[in-house]
């Protein structure tokens, strides 16, 4: 029979602490409260039979016996400088989380990236809340996927990390994951296509593919299919969850949705990004804030701003708190040139009859029949303006439709679709007739490029916009050869593609040396996607008939980080149809508004008011068919008088951040890794094949040992291939060389990731080094240190967790007796005074240990007694922070509790079940915000004075 851990032990099981499993000894790494299991114990072992082997334990399982403080034993420490101890007293920092009373961002300006408050204003924010659970909405360009980094860098510091899942669109899958490791060093295995193929063969099918790694990123489009993975994901409560592009999930009884809703309750923090996060549709908002708070709207036609205040974040270019940081960055775009084409006489006799026969006919009712009926003309439409193909590859599609319904079934007028695939013939017969030189679009795009500076010698870089696959496809063909052009030259890229396909052309075409000059692609790029970094020229082939897709697209390369000014043209094919001519003015509006729109506030979904790109087309559509003035049609300010976007456009301020610099004995990460390398290992330099660069003194390069390369496992898969880091680790510490790295690997041909990497706070061979250091203290020891001092001093580090299982106070003290009365003063303020730093000596001073043993006891009993008193005050602050959840609770349910009292009896009763439900979880969270059990005590050093015996 298994033997478990006894309650009273608990609180003494913390990361960095030493534990006793099945008579080995091991470092904790990680705690995580479990459901029915007690707490998930993930540790390294130090012991002889199990040293580096990984392993985790559950204490209902296993009898994880935490070593007590009052047994500790004191050791001399012989090591030069005392190098042993304050490594081993550094590890311990490093290891311990950082509290939750610590608000300030702990590692804010310790990333590859410039320091930007509006970003790390977001961070806070998610920090400082009862939970991490935030919508980030900020507009196109400001750097969504960076905010989400700091804030998952700064759960990770806070021990709150451990398990993340980001889930994105399947075509930003790499360029998400190789944000996180190159610039905050957060390792995300991606599951693409082929990641989820390689998980299969290495683990038995029964087994939750999401177990095995910690850390993973996956496409929204794989995760959706909640029939195969449901169950999967129920079995899994993750530390953070992130999913990008959320506005996909607003919509009740899709895939998308349904995956939300399994994710939501099962993650401790939820981050949600979108630049367009409603569709106009109140409920539909709601939905989304939901599932980051249940209880902040209960009326979703009446909804405040101060009602979700902290669960999101919405700022734009021309805020004030955004404009002054990133002026310097991000060009003006120039003023968008809508150009005119002048259609052909093949081209004007296909209009003539589209315009005469479908859009605007003299009968008042175009010859279409079945459902759709009067959507379809303007299909037609919209496949025309794109080009010939396009419009061919409609007809015939429509055609084949109309072929498999034309059967005597009863209800079906065969008469009515004989009309309509005559009329689709005629139309078919004039598009025929239009050519590779009779399309005007394909001459101006051509002349367009030429013009920009595209050739076989330039390196100048476009990106072609269009929503038809079979246009994408012409202009492969035709383009290349007109501009001679190599294959090499030109990249297609559409939803219809492979996922690591997709990556592999974004990846390319941010490469500045590989050699793609354009790159030709549908709509599925226009979100998320970075293609500024080489590129600063657009045209849409085709304009699509939303102003909120016209700024995704814009903003692929209209974005912080673009030095050069944004040119965006537009091809308008201009019929000479008089009907049609009003048309193309509204298009010629959609260009203009939402570049005013972008300069004025920075979004323009506002302009219509409606909130998605389909409802958008139709708003356009309508004022088409109804022959709208241009300026009604697309106005220049927001339509509603109450509109739900205006509400969510408030700053966050320009007050400084909140910064907390966890205490660190050595001056720099570099000083801590060379010396913990030679306390570590007997011969670092020869063992390892240790180098170092004289122009960088952070630089480090080695080749990594076995239980390293066994951690780099969960490193991006390219990456480890690519720069072959398991036969060669490289590292710098010095930000500016880094970025030069990074930078240099955008300019390379066959990877955009860097040859040395940044040694992060969280870079896994930081995190692999702190456990060396702590693997060399034995069990349950404590060193002694000879420094400046009059009386012995004990070092103690005191910890409170709350009812989740996260740290919530910690204290470093610093106990000793002055008059024969106990004094507790900082630890770390006495470590500087007592000059315990690189410089110090070892005299190697005989110490009377026994007598420092004996005085163990009664300390510990002090730094219980004080813990005590500084809980208490703790929790006096905190009861105070959680006033305001309580009060929206409150105010919650008393709303919801009346509108239900408008509903009929059977729905009203569901309703105050669900009402019961939520304040019940809401007030359980609350309450678990609060210390609870009994402190963890460490002894980690006594520092005694040059003459003590």
């Amino acid at each position: 029979m298994p033997v478990a851990t006894p309650d009273k032990l608990l609180s003494l099981i913390a990361p960095g602490a030493q534990v006793v499993v099945r008579d080995e000894e091991w470092l904790v790494r990680a705690i995580e409260p479990t459901s029915a299991d007690g707490v998930k114990v993930r540790c390294v072992g130090t012991s002889t039979l199990v040293r580096d082997a990984e392993a985790t334990f559950l204490t209902k399982l296993d009898n994880v016996a935490p070593l007590r403080p009052e047994e500790t034993r004191l050791t001399a420490d012989v090591s030069p400088r005392f190098r042993a101890s304050r490594l081993y007293l550094e590890a311990v920092l490093r290891k311990t989380p950082v509290p939750a009373n610590q608000t300030g961002l702990a590692l804010a300006d310790r990333h590859l990236l410039k320091r930007l408050d509006y970003q790390r204003r977001a961070a806070h924010k998610a920090i400082a809340g009862l939970r991490p659970r935030l919508l980030i909405a900020d507009a196109v360009g400001l750097g969504k996927t960076l905010e989400v980094g700091l804030i998952l860098a700064e759960l990770i510091r806070r021990g709150r990390g451990d398990r993340i899942l980001v889930v994105t669109p399947r075509h930003i899958l790499e360029q998400f994951q190789h944000e996180l490791w190159t610039r905050f060093a957060i390792p995300l295995v991606r599951l693409d296509s082929d990641g989820i193929a390689k998980v299969r063969r290495e683990i038995p099918a029964n087994r939750n593919p999401f177990s095995h790694y910690r850390r993973a990123i996956i496409s929204i489009d794989t995760l959706k299919n909640a029939g195969r993975y449901r169950h999967h994901l129920e079995g899994i409560h993750w530390d953070a969850v992130v999913i990008d592009e959320c506005h996909n999930l607003v919509n009740r009884g899709t895939l998308n949705n349904q995956l939300a809703r399994v994710l939501a309750p099962r993650t401790e923090a939820l981050l949600l990004t979108s630049a367009t996060p409603h569709n106009g549709d109140p409920e539909s908002f709601a939905e989304l804030i939901r599932l980051l708070d249940p209880t902040a709207i209960a009326d979703p036609t009446n909804i405040d701003a101060a009602d979700i205040d902290h669960l999101y974040v919405r700022r734009h270019k021309a805020h004030d708190e955004v404009a002054a940081e990133v002026r310097a960055d991000w060009a003006d775009r120039l003023q968008p040139q809508p150009l005119l084409i002048e259609a052909s006489d093949a081209e004007n006799a296909m209009f003539a009859e589209l315009a005469n026969t479908w859009i605007h006919p003299a009968s008042g009712a175009a010859p279409t029949s079945g459902k759709g009926r009067n959507l379809f003309p303007w299909t037609l439409f919209k496949a025309a303006l794109s080009s010939h193909r396009a419009l061919g590859e409609t007809i015939v599609a429509r055609r084949n439709t109309l072929a498999k319904r034309d059967t005597p079934d009863e209800g079906t007028n065969t008469a009515a679709i004989a009309t309509e695939d005559a009329a689709l013939e005629r139309l078919g017969e004039l598009n025929a007739a239009i050519d590779d030189t009779s399309a005007s679009k394909l001459t101006a795009l051509i002349e367009q490029l030429r013009e920009i500076g595209v050739d076989p010698r330039s390196n100048t870089r476009v990106v072609v916009f269009s929503e038809r696959i079979a246009t994408l496809d012409w202009l492969a063909a035709t383009v290349p050869k007109a501009l001679k052009l190599k294959d090499s030259d030109v990249r297609v890229l559409h939803g219809g593609m492979a996922d690591v396909r997709q990556m592999d052309v974004i990846s390319e075409f941010g490469l500045a040396e590989s050699g793609v000059k354009l790159l030709l692609t549908g709509d599925m790029a226009s979100e998320g996607i970075n293609l500024h970094r080489q590129c600063h020229h657009l045209i849409h082939f085709d304009l699509p008939w939303s102003l909120i897709t016209i700024e995704q697209r814009n903003g692929r390369i209209d974005r912080y980080g673009q030095r050069h000014a944004p040119d965006v043209r537009a091809l308008l094919l201009n019929p000479d149809h008089p009907h049609l001519n009003g048309d193309v003015r509204i298009f010629t509006k959609l260009l203009q508004r939402e570049h005013e729109a972008h300069r004025a506030f920075g979004d323009s979904s506002s302009l219509l008011g409606v909130h998605t790109e389909a409802l958008e087309e139709e708003a356009v559509m309508a004022g088409l068919r109804a022959g709208t003035d241009p300026d009604e049609a697309i106005p220049a300010e927001p339509t509603a008088a109450f509109d739900l976007m205006a509400v969510l456009s408030g700053a966050t301020g320009t007050q400084a951040v909140p910064v907390h610099r966890p205490p660190s004995l050595f001056e720099s990460d570099g000083a801590f890794v060379d010396e913990a390398l030679h306390q570590a290992f007997d011969d670092a330099d020869t063992t390892m094949d240790v180098r170092r660069d004289p122009g960088d003194d952070t630089f480090l390069s080695l080749v990594p040992p076995k239980d390293l390369i066994g951690r780099m496992k969960a490193l991006p898969r390219t990456y480890l291939v690519e720069q072959r880091v398991a036969e060669r680790l490289k590292l710098t510490g010095n930000e500016t060389l880094a970025n030069a790295q990074l930078d240099k690997a955008r300019e390379t041909t066959d990877s955009g990731w860097p040859d040395v990497g940044f040694l992060a706070p969280l870079h896994p061979f930081g995190d692999w080094l702190v456990d060396k250091v702590l693997a060399t203290v034995g069990r349950n020891e404590a060193p002694i240190i000879v420094a400046d001092m009059d009386a012995p001093v004990f070092c103690v580090q005191g910890m409170y967790s709350n009812g989740r299982g996260h740290p919530q106070l910690v204290e470093w003290m610093a106990v000793t007796e002055h008059l024969g009365t106990p004094v507790i003063a900082d630890l770390f303020e006495v470590l500087q005074r007592a000059n315990v730093d690189a410089d110090m000596a070892n005299p190697g001073t005989p110490i009377d240990v026994e007598v420092l043993q004996d005085h163990l006891g009664d300390v510990i009993e002090q730094v219980r007694g004080e813990l005590e008193v500084r809980r208490d005050a703790y929790e006096a602050q905190l009861t105070e922070r959680l006033a305001e959840p309580q009060v929206r609770l409150d105010a919650w349910q008393m709303r919801s509790e009346a509108l239900a009292m408008d509903l009929v009896e059977h729905r009203r009763r569901d309703r105050q079940k669900v009402i019961a439900a939520v304040r019940s979880d809401t007030a359980q969270l609350i309450e678990s915000m609060r210390t609870q059990g009994d402190p963890l005590i460490r002894v980690l050093a006594v520092l005694v004075g040059p003459n003590h015996r």
